[in-house]
């Protein structure tokens, strides 16, 4: 006689397959069951009152206050001052080195200290120099340019 081509294992696992199958299709089922019986979009939307609670009831449009008219609020970008534009700052040399080409100005104003490269400068300075910069944003911070003596 011919060994059968199914073993134990094999019969087991088509069994768990099918068992697997139909645990799915009854939760499948259940599911479409208790959707009938509510939970619809409207049930589970919420809202806020004007008071700030949450509320079921949707919020009556006639209650409603405006806080801001439509003609107040503007759409854009408020035009930049002329004070912006003009960076014209003083201050004093604290560092420079010529050979590498670099330094620092300590601004009179902010008393901050400001990155200067010898591109940026129209006269040659040295340390202890009072000089006049505007103010560029650099990759590492404020860097001076245009700077030349007082």
């Amino acid at each position: 006689m011919a060994k059968s081509q199914e073993t134990f294992n094999k019969k087991e696992a088509e069994k768990k397959r099918l068992k697997k199958k139909q645990d799915k299709e009854h939760k499948k089922l259940e599911r479409k069951a208790n959707a009938k019986n509510g939970h619809n979009l409207d049930e589970m939307l919420a809202y806020v009152d004007e008071f700030g609670n949450i509320t079921s009831t949707p919020p009556d449009p006639k209650r409603r206050k405006l806080e801001n008219k439509l003609e107040d609020i503007s759409i854009g970008t408020a035009k930049q001052s002329d004070e912006r534009k003009s960076n014209l700052r003083t201050g004093i040399v604290s560092f420079f080195n010529e050979s590498k080409g670099f330094g620092f100005i300590k601004d009179s104003e902010t008393q901050e200290s400001i990155f200067v490269h010898v591109n940026g400068l129209i006269d040659k300075i040295k340390e202890n120099n009072k000089v006049t910069f505007e103010v560029e944003m650099g990759p590492k911070g404020l860097n001076a340019t245009k700077a030349r003596l007082a």
